[in-house]
C-alpha cells in the first residue's frame, strides 16, 4: 500500500468516515467499533473523519474511547470540523475547537474543515473570521492541515478557493450518480479542485447506501462484471481520478469494513469495461426517478425538526416502493416512522429549517407531501 502523493502521513486512500457507525440500543456499539478500527488499522489506513454534529455527538467520544485511548497517536490521522450551528461570534471558535479536542482525546487534529460551506453558511464563516482562527490554530500546532468540506454549486466553491488560497484540501460529495447531476456538480465541483490545485477527499462514495442496494437491472449489470461487490464499483470509481486524495466510507458494521478493506487495500482504477457499466447502472439508478437523499440526517440532527419528522427514514420508505413496488412498504411507514412518537409526512408545518441545512439542496417539503400522498391518503 503506497501513501499518498499529496499528504504522506496518510496510508492509502480510503478512510473511515464515522458518521454512521454501528449502533446498539441507541448508542454507539463499542466492542464492533473496536473490531472496525481494529481491522482498519490492521489492513494499513490510518484516517478517521468526525464531526461534532455526527450521531447525536456520540462519533467523537466514540473515537476517543474506540481510537484515541487504544492506539499511540503516531498509528492514526483525525480529522474533525467547524460547523455553523456550533458557533455565532469569532470568539466562540477556539473553546468549541478545544472542547473538540478533549471529546475527541487528542492534542492536535490532523486535518480541520470549515464544515459543509455553501453560499449562505460561508458569509457567517467570513464574518466570524472562522479561517483566520484556523489558521491561527495551525500556526499553533493545534492543527496540521486546513480544509473544507463542500455543499454547492462550482462557482460557489471557486469564489471560497480564491478568498483562500492557504486551504490546503476539499471534501466534496463525488459519486456515479451524482457525477452530471445538475443539483450536485460532482463534476463541475471536481474540476474546480483542479483548477486551484487542491487534492481532493470524497465524501458519500456510496450515495448513503443508495449504490449499494440497486434496481434489479442495475445490479445485474455489476455482477455480470464478475468482480466485486455495488459497493467496491462505487468506491472504486470515486478513487479512480487522478486529485483524489481518499475516498471515506461511512460503515455501519464489520463486514462492510471488510468488503471495503478488499476493495482498497490493493486499489485498482476502473477499467474502461467497468467504467461502461457503472455509466449504465447510472442510467437506470436515475431512471427511478428516486429521491437522492444520502440520510445524512442533517435536516433531523441540525435542523430540530419541530415536528419530530424522520425525514431521511421517509423518504427511504418512498424510494423502496417507488423502486421495488416492495409491498410491506406501506406497513414500514406505519409501524416504524409513524411510532408515536414521531410526526408523520402530513404533520410537516412548512417551516423549511431543514431545507436550509440539506447538503443536497432537496425541496423536502414538497416531498413529504408526495410521501404523506403516497402512504397516508389511502387510509
Amino acid at each position: 500500500m503506497e501513501n499518498s502523493r499529496f499528504f504522506p502521513e496518510i496510508h492509502g486512500n480510503f478512510g473511515f468516515g464515522c458518521m454512521r457507525l454501528p449502533m446498539k440500543d441507541g448508542k454507539v456499539d463499542y466492542p464492533q467499533f473496536c473490531q472496525m478500527a481494529d481491522a482498519f488499522i490492521g489492513a494499513g489506513f490510518n484516517y478517521f473523519d468526525t464531526a461534532h454534529g455526527y450521531i447525536g455527538g456520540q462519533s467523537e467520544t466514540s473515537i476517543r474511547d474506540c481510537v484515541s485511548v487504544r492506539y499511540d497517536r503516531s498509528r492514526f490521522l483525525l480529522t474533525d470540523k467547524l460547523t455553523d450551528p456550533y458557533f455565532n461570534k469569532e470568539e466562540d471558535i477556539r473553546p468549541f475547537f478545544m472542547q473538540q479536542l478533549e471529546l475527541c482525546g487528542v492534542s492536535y487534529f490532523d486535518f480541520y474543515l470549515m464544515h459543509a460551506q455553501d453560499r449562505n453558511n460561508y458569509k457567517k464563516f467570513q464574518r466570524c473570521h472562522a479561517y483566520e482562527v484556523a489558521a491561527q490554530l495551525k500556526r499553533e500546532g493545534l492543527i496540521r492541515h486546513l480544509g473544507i468540506s463542500f455543499h454547492d454549486k462550482a462557482e460557489v466553491l471557486d469564489r471560497i478557493l480564491t478568498d483562500h488560497p492557504e486551504v490546503e484540501i476539499v471534501q466534496i460529495q463525488f459519486n456515479y450518480v451524482d457525477y452530471e447531476d445538475a443539483s450536485v456538480e460532482s463534476r463541475k465541483v471536481y474540476e474546480v479542485c483542479e483548477k486551484h490545485g487542491k487534492p481532493v477527499i470524497v465524501m458519500e462514495p456510496v450515495k448513503g447506501g443508495n449504490l449499494v442496494n440497486l434496481p434489479q437491472e442495475a445490479d445485474r449489470i455489476l455482477r455480470e462484471l464478475g468482480g466485486g461487490n455495488n459497493a467496491s464499483y462505487a468506491i472504486r470509481f470515486a478513487a479512480s481520478f487522478p486529485m483524489m486524495a481518499m475516498v471515506l466510507s461511512g460503515m455501519s458494521d464489520l463486514a462492510q469494513m471488510q468488503d471495503n478493506i478488499g476493495a482498497m487495500r490493493d486499489f485498482r482504477p476502473l477499467t474502461d469495461r467497468e467504467m461502461i457499466a457503472v455509466q449504465n447502472v447510472c442510467a437506470i439508478f436515475k431512471g427511478q426517478n428516486l429521491i437522492p437523499c444520502t440520510a445524512c440526517r442533517y435536516c433531523v440532527e441540525e435542523s430540530q425538526c419541530p415536528m419530530g419528522i424522520r425525514i431521511p427514514d421517509m423518504f427511504a420508505t418512498l424510494n423502496a416502493h417507488e423502486a421495488f413496488q416492495n409491498w410491506n412498504t406501506g406497513f414500514y411507514y406505519d409501524s416504524v416512522l409513524t411510532d408515536g412518537k414521531h410526526g408523520k409526512a402530513s404533520a410537516c408545518i412548512r417551516c423549511g429549517k431543514c431545507e436550509r441545512v440539506c447538503p443536497q439542496h432537496l425541496p423536502i417539503r414538497e416531498l413529504l407531501q408526495k410521501v404523506a400522498g403516497t402512504f397516508e391518503t389511502a387510509k
